[in-house]
C-alpha cells in the first residue's frame, strides 16, 4: 500500500469514527425538551435531562409560570422563574446536576408542580416531600426519561393517593393513577339501593295482600305487586293501576 493510499484509508476511518460519535449522542443533547403548561398541570410532570440542556416551557392553555422552589434545587444552581405568562414560552438551561422541583405561581395551591432531574438525583428536593401536589419519584424519572402528567408512576409528593389526571383538578392531577375512591363504590351502592327497593316492594306487597280483592281481581293485584317489587314499574304507576283494578271490582 502506498503512503498516499494509506493516508486515504486512515482518513476514511477517521471520518467514520466522527460520524459514529455524532450519531451516538443522546437525544437530550440534540433536541430541546418541551414542557407544556396547561390547565393546572405541567406535561411531562417528570423530566430527565443531561447537564447543559435547555428546557422550553410552553403555554398550552391559561396563564401559568414555571417557578423553581428556591429551597428545592441544587445548592450551586440559580432559581428560575418565568413569571406568569399567558402565551409564548420560557426557556432555561440546566447546568448543575441534581433535582429541581418547581411550581406554577397562580396554581400552586391546586398542586400544579413538576420535577426535573439533571444528570443524577440529588440536593434538598430529595430530602423531603414536595410541599404542594405530587411529582413522580426521581428514580422513575431517570429510568423513563419523561413521565407524562396523569400517568401511574410512583409519587414522591405529600399525598397518599397519587397524581390526578388532566381534567381532574390533577390535570394533565397526577399523579400516580388513583384507584378506587367513592366512585369505585358506585356499583356496590347501586346494588344496595336496588336491594332496598326490592325489600320495600315485597313489604308493600305483603302488607297489601290482606286488602286485595278476591278472585281474578285479587290475582291481578298480586301480579301488579310483583311487578312493582321487581322494579318493572314505579310507585306512581303501581298506585294508578291498583286503584283502577279496585274501581273495576267495585263497579
Amino acid at each position: 500500500m502506498t503512503n498516499y493510499s494509506r493516508r486515504q484509508f486512515l482518513g476514511v476511518l477517521g471520518a467514520g469514527a466522527v460520524a459514529s460519535t455524532g450519531l451516538s449522542q443522546p437525544a437530550s443533547a440534540q433536541e430541546t425538551p418541551v414542557v407544556k403548561m396547561g390547565n393546572n398541570y405541567f406535561d411531562p410532570i417528570g423530566l430527565y435531562v443531561e447537564p447543559g440542556t435547555t428546557v422550553r416551557f410552553e403555554i398550552a392553555a391559561g396563564a401559568h409560570s414555571a417557578t423553581a422552589y428556591e429551597n428545592r434545587i441544587p445548592s450551586d444552581a440559580s432559581a428560575f422563574d418565568s413569571g406568569t405568562i399567558s402565551s409564548g414560552e420560557f426557556e432555561y438551561t440546566f447546568e448543575e446536576p441534581g433535582t429541581y422541583d418547581y411550581y406554577c405561581i397562580p396554581h400552586k395551591s391546586v398542586g400544579m408542580v413538576g420535577r426535573i432531574i439533571v444528570g443524577n438525583p440529588g440536593g434538598p428536593a430529595e430530602e423531603s416531600p414536595i410541599p404542594d401536589g405530587d411529582v413522580p419519584e426521581s428514580d422513575a424519572i431517570v429510568e423513563q426519561g419523561a413521565i407524562a402528567y396523569g400517568s401511574s408512576t410512583g409519587s414522591d409528593g405529600n399525598s397518599d393517593d397519587g397524581m390526578m389526571g388532566p381534567g381532574m383538578g390533577s390535570g394533565p392531577g397526577m399523579v400516580n393513577g388513583r384507584n378506587g375512591g367513592w366512585f369505585g363504590g358506585l356499583p356496590f351502592v347501586g346494588g344496595a339501593l336496588g336491594m332496598l327497593g326490592l325489600v320495600g316492594g315485597l313489604l308493600y306487597w305483603a302488607l297489601g295482600r290482606g286488602g286485595a280483592p278476591p278472585g281474578s281481581d285479587g290475582s291481578a293485584v298480586e301480579t301488579l305487586q310483583r311487578r312493582y317489587a321487581r322494579g318493572d314499574i314505579d310507585e306512581e304507576e303501581f298506585q294508578r293501576r291498583r286503584e283502577r283494578l279496585v274501581e273495576n271490582r267495585e263497579n
